[in-house]
């Protein structure tokens, strides 16, 4: 069940949709499928990260991405599109690499969770059960 959001943060997060850019998980699967040279990034939790994520992906928490980014990708025109688990934390976080000087930074609408529920591949960690 997904989480419901207090009325703040969703009025913050409308606030800047405006000034970012957005794509659907179709528009993801579409890129992907002509192969286009992009750096899917997770902005979920490290703990939501490691129990799944789109294949491929790489983590940059929301609680970090703007301290790490430029270590990780010092070309603030590197095409970049960014998720969460619902497409809220990956807007404000798509936001801040914006106000950082990054110009192409998309976020993905739906998140993760629309991933997953269009029935699109995934990757899970598999547990080790103890001998």
């Amino acid at each position: 069940m997904a989480k419901s959001h207090g009325p703040r943060f969703v009025e913050l997060v409308d606030s800047v949709r405006s000034q970012i850019q957005e794509c659907s998980i179709s528009d993801v699967v579409a890129r992907q499928k002509r192969a286009e040279t992009f750096h899917l990034i997770d902005v979920r939790e490290e703990s939501e990260f490691a129990a799944s994520r789109i294949p491929g992906a790489l983590h940059l928490g929301k609680g970090v991405i703007e301290r790490d980014i430029e270590e990780k990708f010092p070309e603030t025109s590197a095409p970049i599109v960014l998720y969460c688990g619902g497409g809220y934390r990956s807007a404000l976080a798509a936001r801040n690499l914006k106000d950082m000087g990054y110009t192409n930074v998309i976020s993905m609408d739906g998140g993760f969770r629309g991933w997953k529920e269009a029935g699109l591949p995934i990757e899970q960690t598999v547990r080790s059960v103890p001998e």
